[in-house]
């Protein structure tokens, strides 16, 4: 059976990225890890080559050391989907710190360049409400936000904001 599973292309910090996940997410653990020397890639020549498999949340990573990577961008991010306003909050705070940053509607990019969406999952089931005005509400109250906070998004859609 096949499987799938990110594989994420780092120029030299492949190890303290994986590391940085495994302190954020509560279940994960280290796998596998494979180094080898004078690796000639990517435009910076000679690179120490390594590649670091590790789990988050019972879903297998595998980031890979090989320099001159081009960076990431919002085309591919990590969606963490949460079950309320505190979840949300450590997932935001614990994946921009270090010099992350904000982006719109729940998005942010972490120290190292990845992409991540970070949402609650009630946001979600309000956003999709059956009464499309309520769930139009809920949603323009989102496309106003960085992080997500639920309880605007809530109120949104009861029609108080």
């Amino acid at each position: 059976m096949a499987t799938v599973h990110p594989f994420l292309w780092f120029n030299l910090d492949a190890e303290e990225a994986r590391d940085f996940y495994l302190s954020v997410f509560r279940n994960g653990r280290a796998l596998e890890a494979i180094e080898f020397t004078d690796f000639v890639g990517g435009t910076n020549g000679t690179v120490p080559h390594a590649i670091f498999d590790f789990e988050l949340e019972e879903q297998r990573f595998t980031a890979l050391n090989a320099g001159g990577v081009p960076p990431f961008n919002e085309r591919i991010s990590l969606y963490v989907e949460t079950s309320d306003q505190a979840e949300t909050d450590y997932y935001w705070n614990a994946l921009t710190a270090g010099g992350g940053s904000e982006k719109p509607c729940g998005w942010l990019k972490d120290k190292f360049g990845v992409y991540w969406q970070v949402i609650p999952e009630p946001a979600l089931r309000l956003m999709n409400d059956p009464d499309r005005e309520k769930a139009d509400r809920a949603r323009q109250a989102m496309y106003k936000m960085s992080k997500i906070i639920l309880a605007d998004i809530e109120a949104a859609h009861a029609g108080r904001a």
